[in-house]
């Protein structure tokens, strides 16, 4: 199969999971940039970085018209990541791929657990500006450290610490990532002289056009279940790289 075919299929699908679950994007990105079309895990994570941003920003606008987007909260927790995105990111030059890789397997798998536990759905609640400030400088250090977006574990906690429904949470998250993710970038800029374009901009367009496929495949499924889709992708992603890296 040739790269341009690769490209397209691996951005069609991140572009559903960004459209529809309102993360998974990086995660699914970065393995499919190192594992289907060759990239290096620095260059993959900061392609990644560049794909999901571009493709959050016209997935929000669909989520935005819709009202599912709590600007306040988004904010929030994008203003807070904003530094601990860019530390994250000077902090992972300096640390081993390996590790890198373990790193970003345990995290998935861990987001995954917490949005499988049961619990009731909670209904939307003012926002509370501490409890948002800690979650995302939390998310800005995972989106610089490990080269993601962290709309995957934006979701989970936008709707567990702040109390946002699904669709909700989903919108919201799209703010998140865009910001955090330019963010790093910032901070990653050198390392993107060596990117090979004619891959990330058919595999960006693909995702796009995915990604509003996946807004509309979220109208018609519940909030949980999308939720537990979400999390049974991240556990196989994360298996699926943690095996890779030890064996």
């Amino acid at each position: 199969m040739s790269v341009l075919i690769l490209a397209l299929v691996a951005g069609a699908v991140v572009g559903l999971a960004l459209g529809g679950l309102g993360g998974g994007g990086s995660v699914l990105a970065v393995p499919a940039l190192i594992y289907m079309l060759g990239f290096s895990p620095v260059a993959a994570t900061t392609a990644s970085l560049i794909i999901v941003a571009t493709t959050s920003v016209s997935s929000l606008v669909a989520h935005a018209r819709d009202g599912n987007v709590r600007w306040r909260a988004g904010l929030l927790f994008a203003a807070a990541g904003i530094g601990p995105a860019m530390l994250g990111a000077l902090a992972a030059s300096r640390i081993p791929a390996p590790v890198l890789t373990v790193a970003f397997s345990v995290t998935a798998a861990l987001a995954a657990w917490r949005m499988l536990r049961p619990g009731r759905p909670a209904p939307d609640r003012p926002v509370r500006p501490a409890r948002a400030a800690g979650a995302g400088a939390g998310l800005g250090a995972v989106t610089g450290g490990l080269g993601v977006g962290g709309g995957f574990l934006a979701v989970p906690a936008l709707v567990g610490v702040l109390g946002l429904r699904m669709k909700a949470a989903v919108g919201t998250s799209l703010l998140v990532i865009i910001i955090n993710s330019v963010a790093a970038l910032a901070t990653r800029s050198g390392t993107a002289d060596g990117l090979d374009w004619a891959v990330i901009a058919p595999f960006t367009g693909a995702a796009i056009l995915g990604a509003w496929d996946g807004k509309r495949l979220a109208t018609k499924i519940p909030g949980n279940r999308l939720q537990h889709v979400f999390a049974y992708v991240l556990l196989a992603v994360a298996a699926f790289m943690l095996l890779d890296s030890l064996i």
